[in-house]
């Protein structure tokens, strides 16, 4: 029986990848530093995650896990960089496009680091998942 939690984990990583390319390629939003450290960490999920729903290997956790809890850390970063005057002076961003900017701020709280952000957590949550039931 095909596993639900690494499909859902397919899908979510799916629509991620789809919606920054979307947002880079179709709004011509320009990526911050910070920005491009989350579509190093989402970019192979959809390719990783595909193979393993294909062959149904629960042990992809082990792997895809790690990645989401790192872009999910430099998420919740980017997202403070952005909602919390404070933590401005602790940005990275030099060159180009500062992190503190948003493009987007949907009802006041939906950036584009906070949709990143929601996507690492649900994929983690779901290799959670997976390990807990091996």
């Amino acid at each position: 029986m095909p596993n639900k939690n690494l499909l859902f984990a397919w899908i979510i990583s799916i629509i991620a990848t789809l919606g920054s390319l979307y947002f880079s390629e179709v709004k011509q939003f320009i990526p911050c530093e910070l920005c491009w450290f989350q579509r190093i960490f989402m970019y192979p999920l959809p390719i990783i995650l595909g193979i393993a729903y294909y062959r149904q290997n629960k042990e992809v956790a082990y792997y895809i896990l790690p990645l989401s809890i790192i872009g999910a850390a430099i998420s919740s970063y980017h997202y403070m960089l952005q909602k919390i005057p404070y933590m401005r002076q602790f940005e990275t961003c030099t060159d180009g496009v500062p992190c503190s900017g948003a493009y987007i701020n949907w009802f006041g709280f939906i950036t584009i680091p906070f949709l990143a952000l929601t996507a690492f957590i649900l994929i983690a949550i779901t290799q959670i998942v997976i390990l807990i039931k091996r």
